[in-house]
């Protein structure tokens, strides 16, 4: 019997089964790479907000707490955004006449909140609660970022799964002290850390073995 195919047929088949496998590595390798690039986690990412407010200048300037914008943050789930009373409390007093703040005072005479863009936010299916992440004595930059070094806020942590479980599985390099939770110069050597994290996990009754349970998060 004649022979059908040219010997090339070999040569060509072979390449073609390369090239497959490589586009196919290549596809799933720029699909990884966009998830994890700012334009899908928002790291980094400043988003446009309705008034420049500078997180540097309140915390690390005017030496601000926390709690003193978001109010809610030891006893809720939600964080909570300042009311306009709240902003007015000194902008009433000071920088009274600057054009940036005219959306301050607009919505204070309107009684109007204003519409602040969320920088972090979680998926609808992902059950968080600040509260207790608190009262364990997670802290603030550990999730949020040097927020006293942010001219204007942006997302310092992509706060995905993979991300979450870091700390869900070790919690123990995490943990502080609840008076140290607010305090965003806190910066422990990684021995004093462990340590500490350590004796933390037991004293506040950390469930480490069933933090990492799905239940926990999606309800």
């Amino acid at each position: 019997m004649p022979q059908i195919f040219h010997p090339s047929a070999n040569t060509l088949s072979r390449l073609s089964i390369l090239v497959a496998l490589v586009a196919a590595a290549g596809s799933v390798t720029i699909f990884y790479l966009i998830m994890r690039s700012p334009y899908q986690t928002q790291v980094k990412v400043i988003p446009t907000q309705p008034i420049p407010f500078p997180h540097e200048h309140h915390v690390r300037g005017l030496g601000l707490d926390c709690r003193y914008c978001h109010t809610s943050v030891e006893e809720s789930s939600f964080a909570g955004l300042p009311p306009t009373h709240t902003c007015m409390t000194c902008h009433s007093q000071i920088w009274t006449k600057a054009p940036m703040l005219e959306p301050v005072r607009q919505s204070l005479a309107s009684k109007k909140p204003i519409h602040w863009q969320r920088v972090h936010n979680l998926p609808d299916f992902v059950y968080f609660n600040h509260s207790i992440h608190v009262q364990k004595g997670v802290g603030c930059a550990s999730c949020h970022g040097p927020v006293q070094k942010m001219a204007l806020m942006w997302k310092d942590q992509p706060m995905n799964m993979e991300w979450c479980l870091t700390c869900h599985q070790k919690p123990e390099a995490y943990l502080r002290e609840k008076r140290d939770v607010f305090n965003m110069e806190y910066s422990p050597s990684e021995e004093e850390q462990l340590s500490l994290g350590k004796d933390l996990v037991r004293r506040n009754n950390v469930p480490v073995d069933r933090m990492s349970n799905c239940s926990v998060c999606h309800r």
